[in-house]
């Protein structure tokens, strides 16, 4: 207890300092995954001295890390923008693993000489893309919703498969006709029960009136804790199921969504810091000098070889233009994900696995330079960039228990069409009726004759059976004005 002040005020000087690195990597362009690692080693024991050599200590918390990172990235995942790219991104995260592993694999065992099963175990660490290390460059790329949602997908759903395949080559499981259905239950169980478990969280906070607004980001979150828990003691894949329930939740009509959605942005953002510096303080810089050559020749059979096959695999069924698979060869950005898949064989005591963790160090700092730096300017090559789109009216919503009611909350956002639409013509069903506008701060009771304006803030108040169609008809008017319907726009 004695050293309990030095432990908490040096957890937060770290955090704090993490924080502040977000603002110079975006500067900067490049994944702040960098300089959390940076952190992670100053203190260690190359910098302040401080030792930690535990495998499975960093095992367990980097799972529990990605739990709370794939929540974060399920709940803030729009269907709506993934939808269009669901084929190509569930492609990439799964043929496109089993291409990785089987050509980085052989590629490792005819040029470097590694056994068969090591080349693939190291194959298969390196099949994983990380969402955080893709998005933190992408968010300033501007590149269009399709192949931001098929990355988006990949980096969320490839993360099963790849540890589902470690597993097994680190434990030296047999392989024999039953393996494949193995692998198809765990990634098929794991999803029903994420949507599942899912669904019935939502369907229960919808209903639930609990007597604090904080409450709610604590609930939706503990549901995909759940949902994880449940599909590891089902011998299910754990981590496709916390995704899989996050986008349930994170689509559906939760109470107070946003204060659930900054929420778990702000985890996600602590779980990463906390992450990657531990990752950093994991490392051994020492060992990292001998690890150069091994991590950049498995980077380069990556980077040049495998991932362009996987992505020519996976991508030919759906028609993807040469351009775009040009660009997801290139945004294949490896990141934590990968470190921690590394500690599985390390703590198993696999022969050779303090070699694949110091080289997927080396893998991950050199190529996560050269990728990030490089990904705005090929994108702007190929003709990939766009211009920034209007962002969607954002909807919260508090549920008004003894009204048997509910309380939208409407921001209209820069480019809406909902500018300039008088009131009346936005036709709510019998049952819903803006009762508020917020403009520049001051509040009004609206007429039929108020314009609604960019920036405006709504309350609008409906009935439990009228909420799903005032919501639609608010984003219909939304993305089409007021005679959406006549445009063959429902808001959907």
């Amino acid at each position: 207890m004695d050293n309990l002040p030095v432990i908490l005020g040096s957890g937060a000087i770290v955090l704090l300092a993490s924080v502040l690195a977000v603002r110079v990597s975006t500067r900067l362009g490049l994944p702040s995954l960098l300089l959390y690692l940076a952190i992670g080693v100053l203190i260690g024991e190359a910098g302040l001295g401080i030792e930690f050599d535990n495998p499975a200590l960093t095992q367990s918390l980097g799972l529990a890390a990605l739990v709370m990172i794939l929540t974060e990235g399920g709940l803030t995942t729009r269907w709506s923008a993934v939808r269009p790219a669901l084929g190509p991104g569930i492609a990439l995260s799964t043929v496109a693993v089993g291409v990785t592993v089987a050509v980085t694999g052989s590629a490792l065992h005819w040029l470097v000489g590694l056994e068969w099963r090591t080349a693939l175990l190291w194959g298969a660490v390196l099949a994983s893309t990380d969402a955080a290390a893709v998005f933190s460059v992408l968010r300033s790329a501007g590149i269009g919703k399709r192949l931001s949602g098929i990355l988006e997908l990949e980096s969320g759903l490839n993360d099963a498969p790849t540890y589902i395949a470690v597993v097994l080559l680190a434990t030296g499981t047999a392989v024999d006709w039953s393996l494949p259905l193995q692998v198809v239950y765990q990634l098929g169980a794991g999803a029903a029960i994420g949507i599942a478990l899912g669904w019935l969280g939502a369907h229960a906070l919808r209903r639930a009136a609990l007597p604090a607004t904080g409450l709610y980001p604590l609930a939706t979150v503990a549901v995909c804790v759940t949902a994880y828990s449940a599909a590891q003691l089902a011998l299910a894949s754990g981590l496709l199921a916390t995704y899989v329930a996050g986008v349930v939740l994170g689509n559906s009509r939760l109470p107070h969504r946003s204060d659930t959605l900054s929420f778990a942005e702000g985890l996600g953002w602590v779980a990463q810091i906390g992450l990657f510096v531990l990752l950093g303080l994991f490392a051994s810089p020492e060992r990292l000098l001998h690890s150069i050559v091994p991590g950049l020749v498995a980077g380069a059979i990556v980077l040049l070889i495998a991932r362009p096959v996987s992505v020519l695999i996976s991508a030919a069924p759906f028609r993807v233009p040469w351009r775009e698979q040009v660009f997801l060869s290139w945004a294949g950005l490896r990141g934590a994900v990968p470190i921690v898949l590394a500690t599985i064989p390390l703590a198993e005591g696999v022969d050779g696995a303090q070699r694949l963790v110091d080289a997927v160090f080396v893998l991950v700092i050199v190529f996560t330079l050269l990728q990030g730096a490089l990904l705005g300017p090929l994108a702007r090559l190929l003709g990939l960039t766009r211009d920034a789109e209007p962002e969607e009216i954002g909807v919260d919503a508090a549920p008004l228990d003894e009204l048997g009611a509910v309380l939208l909350q409407i921001r209209i956002q820069p480019g809406s069409r909902l500018h300039g639409v008088y009131l009346a013509e936005l036709r709510l069903p019998q049952g819903a009726g803006v009762s508020l506008v917020v403009r520049q701060g001051r509040g009004f009771t609206p007429q039929d004759t108020t314009r609604l304006q960019e920036r405006d803030q709504l309350l609008v108040v409906a009935t439990q059976a009228t909420r799903v169609a005032a919501e639609r008809r608010l984003r219909a008017v939304d993305r089409a004005g007021p005679l959406a319907k006549w445009k063959g726009e429902l808001g959907d």
